[in-house]
């Protein structure tokens, strides 16, 4: 059996387009804890507030289950930005017509893992 590896938390169904959060998660791939927290902080993204939300949960679970941790000995290891399922919504157009407007759902998936030793 492979032997598990870091601290997951996982966000599902938010409602933001996963082409629009995935440059933002490229910016904070394989960074420090706080270094990403700042960076996150930052950033005037929607999607900065969904990942920053997600990564703080890692951190908690990594904190919580391990107490030797410390925040500055944390790294995210992993973030994925997958698709969720599309709300259909009618737009109304000129001449009797209609549109679908697509609402875009995105789930983020972060695992933080420990630093190797300095």
């Amino acid at each position: 059996m492979a032997e598990k590896t870091g601290y997951k938390a996982v966000s599902k169904f938010l409602i933001a387009s996963p082409i629009k959060v995935r440059p933002v998660a490229d910016v904070v791939r394989r960074k420090g804890y706080t270094e990403a927290m700042a960076m996150l902080e930052n950033m005037p993204q929607k999607g900065a507030r969904l990942i920053k939300k997600t990564v703080k949960s890692a951190a908690s679970n990594a904190l919580n289950l391990n107490k030797s941790l410390d925040e500055d000995m944390l790294f995210i290891k992993d973030i994925r930005i997958d698709d969720g399922p599309r709300l259909k919504r009618i737009w109304c157009r000129g001449r009797g017509r209609a549109d679908v407007l697509l609402k875009r759902m995105c789930h983020i998936t972060v695992v933080v893992d420990e630093k190797a030793g300095k």
